[in-house]
């Protein structure tokens, strides 16, 4: 088959959309298929064989000048004109200028695919793909709307509660978009259960499909680093619940030789680095942020134990990443994370999502425990074998390509008859 993937951002490293263009991308080539992505900024990193398609947005929120005020001569149509006329408003445009890019370069292009892949834009130009001819198919890893509830929820600001209103006004073009779905895949039975319920999707259009780990993470070969902890989750989103890890850290560190590696960027002067401030805890903080793979895996398996403190995840990827790496886990029992750690408590401790106490506790448990350590270590690498494969991944969603390449066939045969 050959399949245009759609992503409006693809973070390599960071947040899921990148991962899993690159990941499902290859090992859909891997399977003989032909695959082109097409991504709007930050571009993803692509292996060999699958080709990449360039949808360049003004991009008002790149490093180091986000919200920046594009130059005249950088407008280029009436999409650009929107989009930062959206951003002035306090609005986010990227989901919906970016569906209405794919709709407009596709148009010119319906004979090169089979099908369309849309990795949760869900923006208004989705609804006219299959006007074009192209059946469309949509993952959603979770819906955004627990994002947003979240996030207000923190605030106790009134005009910063207004501008993350307006924010996450792109929601209820999502939710509109997805009701009228053909089909969705979705990672955790958590998520399936979440888009039916907040976006009022059909649960007999949804397919879960796990998520997989690339093989590049494994055990380490060298020995773990006393006292070190590590997590990964966006420093200044409230939702990935870093404030309760910091706070139950600094507890920890007025007693025991402790350092933490979080796997992010925190925003100069924001939530993170003011609370890391206030805890006195800055020299044992460490930031780390664009490094490759092989890097990343090494910080891993380094680190005597690892934290996933959120407050929700339609999957948690990172989570499945480490378990791969054999490092022990203290995990947050919320969202689909209990799904990918498994019931039985064999890999990790769950905690109460936004208890600095339970949290602190579970940490000091885990920290005094080299025997239970190892022993969550195997059984969450014993787990990603078992469950989380890219390979399988790719094939189920294969079967899914074929499923809606069918159906869509058969409509239009009906429609002309």
């Amino acid at each position: 088959m050959r399949v245009a993937l759609l992503s409006y951002r693809s973070k390599p490293h960071c947040g899921g959309q990148g991962i899993y263009i690159r990941h499902l991308s290859r090992e859909l080539t891997k399977l003989g298929h032909s695959v082109e992505v097409f991504s709007g900024q930050p571009y993803p990193d692509l292996d060999e064989g699958v080709a990449l398609t360039k949808l360049p947005s003004l991009d008002l929120y790149r490093e180091p000048d986000p919200f920046r005020v594009p130059k005249l001569k950088e407008f280029r149509d009436r999409i650009d004109v929107e989009e930062f006329a959206t951003m002035c408003a306090a609005g986010f445009p990227e989901p919906k200028t970016f569906s209405l890019r794919a709709l407009r370069a596709l148009g010119e292009r319906v004979d090169d695919f089979d099908i369309v892949h849309d990795n949760q834009v869900l923006g208004y130009g989705m609804l006219e793909i299959e006007k074009l001819g192209l059946p469309l198919i949509t993952t959603l890893h979770h819906p955004i709307s627990y994002d947003r509830r979240i996030d207000i929820k923190s605030t106790k600001n009134p005009w910063r509660k207004f501008t993350l209103t307006r924010w996450y006004g792109f929601v209820k073009m999502q939710a509109r978009v997805a009701r009228q779905a053909r089909k969705i895949l979705t990672p955790s039975e958590t998520s399936r259960r979440d888009i039916a319920t907040d976006f009022g999707v059909d649960l007999d259009k949804m397919q879960v499909i796990l998520l997989g780990v690339d093989d590049g993470f494994q055990p380490p070969t060298t020995p773990r680093v006393p006292g070190r902890i590590m997590a990964m989750a966006s420093a200044d989103a409230p939702m990935k619940g870093i404030a309760t890890l910091l706070e139950a850290f600094a507890k920890l560190r007025t007693e025991r030789d402790l350092e933490l590696f979080l796997v992010t960027k925190p925003k100069p002067g924001g939530t993170t680095e003011k609370l890391i401030d206030k805890l006195s805890i800055n020299d044992a903080v460490n930031f780390v942020h664009g490094v490759s793979e092989e890097e990343l895996v090494a910080l891993m398996g380094s680190a005597e134990l690892a934290c996933v403190p959120s407050l929700y995840e339609g999957f948690s990827l990172p989570t499945a990443e480490l378990m791969a790496c054999a490092t022990p886990l203290v995990v947050s029992d919320a969202g689909a994370i209990p799904e990918v750690v498994g019931p039985d408590g064999l890999c990790a401790d769950l905690v109460t999502p936004g208890d600095v106490g339970e949290l602190e506790a579970a940490i000091a448990a885990l920290l005094d425990d080299p025997e239970r350590r190892a022993r969550y270590g195997a059984a969450g690498r014993k787990r990603v074998d078992e469950l989380f494969s890219w390979r399988a991944v790719a094939a189920k969603v294969a079967v899914a390509y074929e499923e809606v390449i069918a159906e869509y066939q058969e409509e239009r045969a009906r429609a002309d008859r």
